[in-house]
């Protein structure tokens, strides 16, 4: 019975954050990010 209160939880959750996440634009990434030397 937990797994399946953890389960609807969880639905929950991605269903607001695909809700939530849709109104916000998506930042495109024009500029590639400096990556310090030894990073890579």
């Amino acid at each position: 019975m937990t797994i399946a209160i953890a389960l609807v939880l969880l639905a929950l959750v991605l269903v607001v954050a695909m809700i939530d996440g849709g109104r916000e634009e998506q930042r495109l990434i024009t500029q590639p990010v400096e990556l310090p030397e030894g990073a890579a």
